[in-house]
């Protein structure tokens, strides 16, 4: 069989990673092609767009960037016709994937969609598009599933792919030597992959990093970033840089600032007292203020249904603020205690290990 998988940020690369191992043992003969990342690369996957070259994040940067989506739709439908792919893997990433669904479908591929567009927050019209389009949709959140049955359309949960992740870490006892962290308390900082992200946030991680000089700050530099983009932003002496290891930075920390996203979700699986924070460009945020439909920004508020963790948006994302979250995140033990009790009950919301391989199965007949 031939499988063509598209996904187009960071997460989306893991997941999908994980998902064409899975495939490939139960379809050994398996041939990928795709957009993804590393990962996928290392899984055997010969891409025709790394995800480096697909990240556009809000609506504005999406209008500035028009012409390169098209092309690489354009690149994209051009692969498929080539490729002629039994099975059309979109993994998240709904702007792209959405147009592509249709191409595919047309084409006689069977489509699946795995790791679901978060159309419970906006877009509900586009689960139209997909009953129209896709021929199995993958769900990895326990709430989408009945999203989708009030919509009338059947779906399969599979249970959230971070959980094999996390079980699978083994922690590296030789992590602080190894870069030469001192004695006392690690604080993480996960800014984001994309360059628009780490500029809105990264500055004012870093201005809250200077006013807790005892403890050691580590940014989890993104693979995809050269090391002199975050030297470009005139680290404090107590703020390092570690590129590609995000999960053995969590695995150390004591507390995290974290942007909005899966990583918030990441940081809850490992266990790790967090902070969540977002901003975007004016004109992106005002706008999904009218269209988005969701109480909180963070996954890890929305699988809860409640504020477990704190979230810092736009003008509350602020080096003041952050500061005396920090704290509190770090020094208030009951505080803690209470988010960690909240994460155990998160841990058995999204079901047990084994999502890829679930996954896999239901792909592969």
């Amino acid at each position: 069989m031939k499988y063509y998988i598209i996904a187009g940020e960071a997460s989306g690369d893991l997941h999908g990673a994980n998902l064409v191992r899975a495939i490939l043992q139960r379809d050994p003969e398996a041939k990928f092609r795709g957009f993804g990342g590393d990962r996928m690369v290392a899984e055997g996957v010969v891409l025709d767009k790394h995800i480096r070259e697909l990240s556009f994040m809000g609506f504005l940067e999406v209008v500035l960037h028009i012409r390169t989506i098209l092309n690489n739709l354009k690149i994209c439908k051009e692969a498929i016709l080539s490729f002629q792919p039994d099975v059309v893997i979109l993994v998240d990433y709904p702007g792209f994937n959405l147009r592509i669904a249709p191409f595919a479908k047309a084409l006689g591929a069977k489509v699946v969609y795995y790791i679901s567009p978060q159309l419970w927050a906006w877009k509900e019209g586009r689960v139209e598009t997909i009953k129209k389009y896709v021929d199995e949709m993958l769900v990895i959140l326990p709430f989408e599933k009945d999203f989708y049955a009030r919509h009338q359309f059947d779906v399969d949960y599979v249970g959230h792919p971070l959980l094999d992740e996390v079980v699978e870490m083994e922690k590296d006892s030789a992590f602080r030597g190894n870069h030469q962290i001192p004695p006392g308390k690690i604080v993480a900082l996960l800014p984001g992959s994309r360059k628009q992200e780490l500029r809105r946030s990264l500055p004012i991680m870093l201005q809250v990093a200077k006013r807790f000089p005892k403890h050691t700050f580590i940014v989890a530099g993104a693979p995809s970033m050269d090391v002199s983009f975050y030297a470009s932003f005139h680290l404090p002496k107590n703020v390092k840089v570690i590129h590609g290891q995000t999960y053995q930075i969590l695995q150390q920390a004591d507390a995290a600032l974290v942007t909005s996203g899966t990583a918030t979700l990441e940081t809850a699986l490992f266990g790790v007292p967090q902070v969540v924070c977002y901003r975007g460009s004016f004109i992106s945020y005002w706008i999904a203020r009218q269209l988005v439909k969701v109480k909180y920004i963070s996954l890890v508020n929305l699988v809860m249904d409640a504020p477990l963790v704190p979230e810092r948006i736009q003008s509350e994302f602020n080096a003041e603020q952050l500061s005396i979250d920090l704290k509190k995140t770090l020094m208030d033990q009951a505080y803690r205690d209470n988010m960690s009790r909240g994460y155990q009950v998160l841990r058995e919301k999204l079901g047990g290990p084994g999502a890829s391989e679930r996954a896999a199965t239901l792909i592969c007949g």
